[in-house]
């Protein structure tokens, strides 16, 4: 009686002890899967958040894909994509508004020279900021990407804080690319609505352009944005230059942008103007100029740095700057050319580069026929290269 009474009580107690395992077992499992989703959580919360940050980097605080899809689109347009060259090597000069190096786009340049004719400031500043614009076509690395970002550059302030200079002003810094060994001057003067008027017509900026042009300087110039006005006559001072290199506009789509001037090529009687001949006629050529990706300037020339801010802007300034950054491609990848080269330093290399542009550019229709607002064509920089080697 008590033996059983015993082997029932063992019995109890090792079943008893058996529930207590499963129970354990029951417990570890839950507890794993709990650790296990938290860990998961974890991770996917890490993600959400990586996903969340590149997104805000992108497309809030950076300039967003519709901005570089934009721009990608516009280096297709022209020949830019593929090309393995920046400009290295070349100098390049722009006079302009100035230029904002706190921008986190711009802050890896070390200018070769800077100049401030309007203020007389010795600090680097832009206080209106279409220099700034201007320059990051060409020099931007960061959220956008220049398109000949290699290149040394000069940057000369002639345009105020309103964005408006003077013939004397200007003429001045062009003189000083030409004294601080620019193998290319950039004039986008006059050629952003909204930004920077069209307010050049004296002969001391034309003199100075025509000084540089001796030289083997190549001087680029915007055609201007009066292309829907009824006082549209001729594109703007200095791009009406012999041997100017002037730049009318396009949209996305390659067709001409409205705003972008008509050249006056033809003979006229009054005011006197002989009619101007192949491959000097007004515009040479068309580049992008609609609602183009552009850094933009928040510290209005004070000391605070500028966050990564981007924009558009439309006009035959932006243009310039592509071309500007097409020759500085072509002089590196041609050194002969460039004002130091061995065939550069007078204006017959830069007729033989303009006829090359006349011959390289993707023509309007079939007709090799100058059009009066499309110029020879649009910019094709892959072709140009190929064509002067």
């Amino acid at each position: 009686m008590t033996t059983a009474q015993k082997d029932d009580s063992d019995k109890t107690i090792i079943a008893e002890l058996d529930l207590g395992d499963d129970e354990l077992d029951e417990m570890t499992i839950r507890s794993l899967i709990a650790i296990c989703t938290a860990i998961l959580l974890i991770l996917g919360s890490g993600i959400i958040y990586i996903a969340w940050n590149n997104w805000w980097n992108e497309d809030l605080i950076g300039p967003g894909t519709f901005l570089t899809s934009r721009q990608q689109s516009y280096e297709n347009l022209v020949g830019f994509s593929g090309l393995e060259i920046n400009g290295q090597g070349i100098i390049v000069c722009i006079v302009d508004s100035g230029i904002d190096l706190t921008h986190p786009d711009l802050r890896h340049l070390e200018l070769k020279g800077w100049k401030d004719f309007v203020n007389s400031k010795g600090t680097i500043y832009d206080d209106h900021g279409h220099g700034t614009m201007m320059a990051g076509i060409m020099s931007a690395k960061g959220g956008l990407t220049g398109v000949a970002n290699g290149v040394t550059l000069l940057v000369a302030k002639a345009l105020s804080e309103e964005g408006t200079g003077s013939d004397e002003i200007v003429s001045e810094a062009i003189n000083w690319c030409i004294t601080n060994q620019a193998d290319i001057i950039s004039l986008s003067l006059g050629g952003a609505p909204g930004i920077t008027p069209s307010f050049i017509s004296g002969d001391l900026v034309e003199d100075a352009v025509n000084d540089a042009l001796d030289e083997g300087i190549y001087v680029i110039a915007a055609a201007g944005n009066d292309g829907e006005e009824e006082t549209d006559n001729d594109v703007d001072s200095p791009c009406n230059v012999e041997n100017v290199i002037c730049v009318g506009g396009v949209g996305i789509d390659g067709t001409i942008w409205s705003g972008s001037s008509k050249g006056s090529n033809d003979f006229e009687i009054f005011p006197p103007k002989l009619a101007r001949q192949d491959p000097d006629k007004k515009p040479e050529l068309v580049a992008p100029a609609d609602s183009i990706p552009v850094l933009v300037s928040t510290n209005k020339g004070e000391n605070e740095p500028t966050q990564s801010t981007y924009g558009t802007a439309s006009g035959t300034s932006a243009a310039t700057v592509y071309v500007s950054s097409a020759i500085a491609l072509l002089l590196q990848s041609n050194p002969d050319l460039s004002r130091n080269g061995s065939s550069g330093g007078d204006v017959e290399v830069i007729e033989q580069v303009k006829q090359w542009i006349k011959e390289s550019c993707l023509q309007r229709t079939n007709s090799n026929e100058h059009d009066d607002y499309y110029g020879y064509g649009l910019l094709q920089v892959d072709q140009l290269i190929q064509r002067a080697t």
